[in-house]
């Protein structure tokens, strides 16, 4: 599921990021809602006017099913380990636009590395597309817990970072086409 305009009634009280402040806010139960985005396991929902991201974790509240995180085997080797982070980082999206991050050229690098006790740790660098975003640490702790969700990663290193900084030409074409800058 994309973008959409679906209303729902709230089922129970929820936590939502107010969008692009990145506050969190109890929105209770029975409140009238419409899903505006539906990716990559979070909503974007609106409320009285304003954008609410609400974690996937709390998808029942919102009429949605809970999703759960990919099967990879504990002892899968490097190369698929790391397509599985690069394809968990494809499920973390802007809550306003509906172009995964890694589309949107925000990863400047990503590589999984062994730890001393055999396990893995994912270490990426990561910037956002206007240095003021107050949904920044949102984004990065989406993108640290998706990582986690890997079995056999053990340790998330998630960078934010301004150098360089961020301009459209990053973006894949695909993203271009999605946003109309194409």
């Amino acid at each position: 599921m994309s973008a959409t305009y679906e209303p729902v009634t709230l089922s129970r009280d929820v936590i939502g990021i107010l969008i692009p402040q990145g506050t969190k806010v109890e929105l209770p139960e029975g409140a009238q809602a419409a899903i505006t985005q539906a990716l990559g396991g979070s909503f974007t929902v609106q409320v009285e006017g304003h954008l609410f991201r609400i974690e996937g974790k709390d998808a029942d509240a919102i009429g949605k099913e809970v999703q759960t995180g990919p099967d990879i085997p504990q002892d899968a080797d490097d190369a698929t380990l790391e397509k599985a982070v690069w394809d968990q980082l494809r499920t973390c999206y802007d809550p306003e636009i509906p172009v995964d991050i890694v589309e949107l050229g925000l990863i400047y690098e990503c590589r999984v590395e062994p730890t001393e006790d055999g396990s893995r740790r994912a270490v990426v660098k990561m910037t956002l597309t206007a240095p003021g975003c107050g949904m920044g640490d949102i984004l990065v702790e989406d993108v640290r817990s998706k990582v986690l969700a890997l079995p056999p990663i053990t340790d998330a290193e998630v960078e934010l970072v301004f150098d360089p900084p961020w301009n459209q030409s990053m973006m894949s074409d695909a993203a271009k086409l999605a946003t109309g800058m194409f």
